[in-house]
């Protein structure tokens, strides 16, 4: 039961590789695939877990080798965290950059492109937040996490100065 079947390390380094790689899966599949999971999604992540423990931990299959290829994913995102807030310029590596998708009124078809977005799931996005339709969205933005923003037409801006602040009402 807590015979390891390989080597440690063997065990660390599988562990860091399959981490690495999904990372990577991820971030290339884009944010879309992250902050908009539908149950076909949630089918993919359970697989992938399967297909990729025996690439994990090998034909070990004690306690101690699940054990440690747990520890190690633990450590391996526990330094992603790290990094991504003490070296520049590596957040934007793992997480992209947020995509505007809609400015004053405006599909950027552009962007809906290079990301991945359905119009119909923007259009749902606006009914989301309350509001009827492209015309009244100042800005929509896809975030790095998946999520959409929404800034109706309507919204207060602050207009900040280097002396003051400003609020001023868009209609």
């Amino acid at each position: 039961m807590f015979h390891l079947g390989i080597y440690w390390w063997e065990v660390i380094l599988r562990t860091a590789i399959v981490y690495g790689t999904l990372v990577a899966g991820f971030r290339f599949f884009g944010k879309r695939e992250i902050g908009q999971m539908t149950p076909f999604d949630l089918v993919i992540i359970l697989l992938i877990a399967n297909a990729v423990q025996n690439a994990m931990v090998g034909t070990d299959t004690s306690v101690l080798g699940g054990l440690i290829a747990a520890a190690t994913l633990l450590v391996c995102n526990y330094g992603v965290q790290l990094a991504r807030r003490h070296v520049p310029g590596f957040r934007k590596l793992v997480e992209g950059e947020a995509a505007v998708l809609i400015t004053d009124g405006k599909v950027v078809d552009r962007a809906l492109q290079k990301e991945s977005i359905d119009i119909d799931d923007l259009l749902q996005a606006i009914r989301e937040h309350g509001l009827e339709g492209v015309p009244d969205v100042r800005l929509a933005v896809l975030e790095v996490d998946g999520t959409i923003s929404i800034v109706p037409t309507t919204a207060a801006t602050t207009i900040r100065t280097k002396r003051r602040f400003r609020q001023r009402q868009h209609n």
